[in-house]
């Protein structure tokens, strides 16, 4: 039965009370006014689910009640009645701002279509608008967690760049959470209706990243038996993310700056270009300027990336952010696994900030499921953290540092304390790492950002091969 509350407005009170009856019989609940004016008083007080109004009043007519609901309450659709059945009358409704419109006499097979037919469309749009809703609260800046001066420096910027059309480069950490930043953007734009698009171009073999993003026709090669849709292709007038375009071969790069400058991709073994309008936002983990050196990257297309450059900052950049980020993750965490009554004590959380957290949001979040999957008891002690999370760090009180009176630069205190751990353990990456307190992948990293030479594969296996015999 429905339950969806229809307001009659008509002044012919027996007209008033037939349709009354047959809505009622349909199951709807029905209130009534005679009119325009007593309509939109009741509305006010409490808002029906669809107005059904004669067109033919004294006083206000029902074009012009349905022109008021139109500006005042747009979310309440409006049925017209009229005894005037012409394409002219019908067109008037419709512009005024009717849904549709029934004619005198009233045939109730009809009445009922057309009833339904409205109420059926507009709880799909309210299905929709909060869909939007929850996509808004979920993909939001807000949503993205922490309060530190960094990130929000970083969102500021993000939230004006998001209203632009300019293409968008994210330079971060794995783990930073470049993916939910890209997707902020997207749905803080003029786009937000369109599609977002992902692709991560280091996770797709190269033989066949080309058809991943531009697409194929049918025949253009061995296993093509259909014509393929490439991402790029997808995302026309959306947004399209690309994840890790460090790793994007020379050859795609020069279609990729194609697309940029002209809106144009060409499908594998197309003959002629498809134009497209998309936004460009990509990411990376590494160090473009130096590829560039290298000859790996593309220099124009670097600047056609970076006309907006973010960098997002990594997790031990924003230590006053970590308690928020560990009582999100755990309490999202606790759901999930079903654990309501699991206590987090507030003196732990000394202990993860501590930690430099080289995996970044990544590895907290994965380490908060650990911790609240393997705790035997209803409460998080210092024996459930892994032994990471248990050991002190050393107090570093032999370090002395002169600070200049003119500032100093906190890149060039970190690039010299690497390069000097390096040096300490004659270019040993392995054990630098262990020294800093931080991962071997981390270093590699910094050694990249900060240009820092480093030993071959080779002689770094040699190296560590030197040590284990020594040890033995």
């Amino acid at each position: 039965m429905n339950s969806a509350r229809i307001l009659v407005v008509d002044d012919d009170d027996n007209l008033r009370w037939v349709l009354k009856t047959q809505l009622e019989e349909m199951g709807y609940t029905v209130s009534t006014a005679s009119t325009g004016d007593d309509a939109l008083a009741q509305i006010e007080k409490d808002p029906p689910a669809l107005v059904l109004t004669d067109l033919k009043m004294p006083g206000m007519s029902g074009m012009e009640l349905v022109d008021r609901l139109r500006s005042d309450f747009p979310e309440i659709p409006s049925v017209i009645v009229t005894a005037f059945g012409t394409i002219q009358s019908a067109v008037q409704a419709m512009r005024a701002g009717a849904y549709d419109y029934l004619t005198k006499p009233i045939d109730f097979e009809e009445l009922a279509l057309v009833v339904n037919r409205v109420l059926e469309h507009f709880r799909l749009v309210e299905e929709v608008r909060q869909l939007r809703a929850s996509l808004d609260r979920k993909y939001g800046f807000e949503n993205i967690i922490g309060h530190s001066e960094a990130l929000l420096s970083l969102l500021d910027t993000a939230a004006r760049a998001a209203q632009s059309e300019s293409t968008i480069l994210i330079h971060a950490e794995t783990g930073t959470g470049k993916e939910l930043l890209a997707r902020a953007i997207h749905f803080n734009s003029r786009r937000r209706e369109k599609p977002f698009i992902t692709i991560n171009c280091g996770a797709i073999p190269r033989e066949l990243l080309e058809s991943e993003l531009f697409g194929h026709v049918k025949g253009s090669f061995t296993g093509a038996v259909v014509h393929k849709m490439g991402k790029v292709e997808m995302a026309d007038r959306g947004t399209l993310f690309l994840d890790e375009i460090g790793e994007m071969p020379g050859e795609l790069q020069v279609k990729l700056l194609r697309l940029i400058q002209q809106g144009e991709l060409e499908k594998v073994g197309a003959t002629s270009p498809v134009t497209v309008n998309v936004r460009i936002v990509a990411a990376t983990h590494r160090n473009l300027r130096a590829m560039i050196e290298d000859g790996t990257f593309r220099e124009d297309l670097y600047y056609r990336l970076a006309v907006i450059p973010l960098e997002l900052p990594p997790l031990r950049d924003r230590a006053e952010d970590i308690p928020e980020l560990v009582e999100h993750f755990y309490l999202k965490t606790r759901e999930k696994q079903g654990r309501p009554g699991l206590v987090l004590p507030s003196a732990l959380l000394a202990r993860f900030q501590d930690y430099r957290w080289p995996g970044n949001i990544r590895e907290l979040e994965n380490i908060i499921e650990r911790i609240v999957v393997l705790t035997p008891g209803d409460e998080i002690t210092l024996r459930d953290l892994p032994e990471f999370l248990r050991r002190e760090r050393p107090m570093i009180d032999t370090l002395q540092l002169e600070l200049p009176p003119r500032g100093i630069s906190l890149e060039g205190v970190e690039k010299e304390l690497l390069a000097r751990a390096l040096d300490k353990f004659h270019g040993n990456q392995t054990h630098a790492a262990k020294y800093l307190d931080i991962s071997r992948k981390a270093l590699r990293y910094r050694m990249e950002k900060f240009g820092l030479s480093k030993k071959s594969a080779e002689d770094e296996e040699e190296s560590d091969r030197s040590d284990d015999s020594r040890s033995k």
